[in-house]
């Protein structure tokens, strides 16, 4: 659906409505006051009828009152603020409240970390402002089959109904909708795809949400914090994690140029047999160090052991603490136990592409050991390379990602990633390899061949048992010419012409800034602006980029 076939109608109805009504019953009212001529019929009303009426009315207009000030826009809104380089535009679009209450949740996080956010009713945002706007996030709910939400028709009336010149804006999408309707998150898909006519440059790819579904928004929140700098910021909703176990844990790349990569498995919980797809997603809750909780308890002079009750259950304050942004002593000086553990907020979760099948009998990540500026590593990859024990627990969520899934097996696939995005991609690979679907092409880059050719067996293997037809590698640090995977998929246009003219999809996992671009201006340019986002449209391009 484009933009052009979104119903559009006054933005104003709902308010004209309302004063038609309200104008009709003073009429109504006047008729009946005209009427009464004298005494009141029998008796006058009582004074308490007098005082209950009065009470009515003051009711009635305090209720419309509160709903003006619900819906009214917010001082950012209202304010004549121009954009500047420094801040992000927010809008959304919302029919019931729920977008614009994740907006507003947006803003507040982004704003904690620092980002100077101009919040936005969509229906209320002329072309000027969008046009001026350097970065932009949207958040829109989707009404019917595919319609804009009401308080969002002026927009889609008066700006998306035509081309606008947006080559300068960077945006992100959070789409909600409800998959029992044919055209799911139809409005959402309509302003992307206008957005990407007028040249704006996604800084992700669009999120679907499917009724509130809270892993949806915890990747939504991943971005915020990505776009935020701020790796910390806390979820609005804590996932409902499983205990399982580390089972191994494998540095790749000894040696590399690069920051050290991790293989890492987990052992489902005893009894259990989860389900999942290639493509999906890993949630993990990442623990502090046992040092650092033991630092911080020995300098509360705080017992590890005591049995703090939280949130229903009872716990050991050095569980709790594993889990929380651990405060500076100081800022926690004179607290007792169950006091530190009241004040202590939760550790954000992280994600990983699952490198494996439910048939491995385990879950597979590759991840990097990534170091803040002191030098100490990352909340995700300290716990899962550094702290965590062999055979000890890890709470972890399965979360589905259907926007990744796999092709028919049927269809071509061609398979394009860098670095620790071959995870995703070796689960494409296995899923093929156990379909029986052999026409696979595969193109992946990193810095060296002998120490960042991540699962080089395995692809070897599946090259010389012909489940990848072809296979194109880039490492850009062995002497040459520097190449990349996107400068060996521009070597092989003619093919990609090939295969995609016998229907093949292509499916892009790694990073999101240099090698995502790089390929997406590669295809465009080999195939044409029309044909690629045909491609998005009929789902054969995918993305998993971070």
């Amino acid at each position: 659906m484009n933009a052009a076939g979104i119903r559009a109608s006054r933005p104003s109805a709902a308010l004209i409505g309302n004063v038609a009504l309200l104008a009709a019953l003073c009429v109504v009212a006047g008729v009946f006051f005209g009427l009464h001529d004298g005494d009141w019929f029998e008796v006058a009303p009582l004074r308490g009828r007098w005082l209950a009426a009065s009470a009515v009315s003051l009711a009635y207009f305090g209720f419309a009152g509160w709903i003006f000030w619900r819906t009214r826009p917010k001082a950012d809104e209202a304010s004549a603020e121009t954009a500047s380089e420094a801040s992000l535009l927010l809008a959304y679009a919302s029919q019931t409240g729920f977008a614009q209450d994740l907006a507003e949740r947006s803003a507040t996080s982004l704003r904690a970390a620092g980002v100077h956010v101009r919040l936005r009713d969509l229906g209320k945002l002329d072309a000027a402002t969008l046009a001026s706007a350097d970065r932009a996030l949207f958040v829109v709910s989707t009404t019917g089959e595919g319609d804009a939400p009401d308080p969002a028709l002026a927009f889609v009336r008066d700006v998306l109904g035509r081309p606008l010149a947006l080559e300068t804006l960077r945006y992100g999408l959070l789409a909600l909708g409800d998959r029992e309707y044919e055209h799911f998150c139809g409005f959402g898909h309509a302003l992307d795809e206008w957005l990407r006519h007028g040249g704006a440059k996604p800084l992700f790819d669009l999120i679907e949400v499917d009724n509130g579904d809270e892993g949806a928004l915890r990747h939504w929140q991943h971005h915020l914090s990505l776009l935020a700098g701020q790796p910390d910021l806390p979820d609005w909703t804590a996932p409902s994690y499983q205990a399982w176990r580390l089972a191994e844990r494998r540095e790749l790349n000894p040696g590399s140029a690069g920051a050290a990569a991790y293989h890492v498995a987990f052992a489902p919980p005893a009894g259990e047999k989860p389900d999942w797809r290639a493509g999906d997603i890993a949630e993990i809750g990442p623990r502090n160090s046992p040092a650092a909780v033991r630092a911080l308890l020995d300098a509360l002079s705080l017992d590890p052991e005591a049995d703090i009750e939280l949130g229903g259950k009872r716990e050991r304050l050095r569980d709790i603490a594993a889990r929380s942004h651990l405060p500076a002593p100081e800022d926690a000086a004179g607290m007792d136990a169950q006091a530190l553990a009241a004040r202590l907020q939760p550790l954000p979760h992280r994600e990983y592409s699952i490198a494996s099948l439910p048939d491995d009998g385990a879950l597979h990540v590759l991840l990097r050991r990534m170091l803040r500026p002191d030098g100490s590593p990352g909340i995700g990859s300290g716990w899962l390379c550094d702290y965590a024990a062999l055979g000890g627990e890890i709470a972890l969520r399965i979360r589905s990602n259907p926007n990744f899934h796999p092709p028919h097996p049927d269809r071509p696939l061609i398979l394009i990633g860098n670095g620790t995005g071959i995870a995703g991609l070796r689960a494409h690979l296995k899923a093929r390899v156990a379909a029986g679907a052999r026409r696979n092409w595969l193109l992946f880059g990193e810095r060296n061949a002998d120490r960042d050719f991540f699962y080089a067996d395995e692809i070897r293997r599946w090259r010389e048992t012909g489940f990848i037809e072809r296979l194109d590698l880039a490492f850009s640090r062995d002497g040459g010419d520097v190449r990349y995977v996107q400068d060996a998929l521009s070597a092989a246009v003619d093919d990609l012409r090939a295969w995609i003219a016998q229907g093949a999809s292509v499916y892009v996992c790694g990073s999101l800034h240099g090698m995502a671009p790089g390929v997406d201006a590669v295809l465009r340019q080999a195939l044409g602006e029309e044909a690629v986002d045909a491609l998005r449209i009929e789902g054969r391009y995918r993305r998993d980029v971070y």
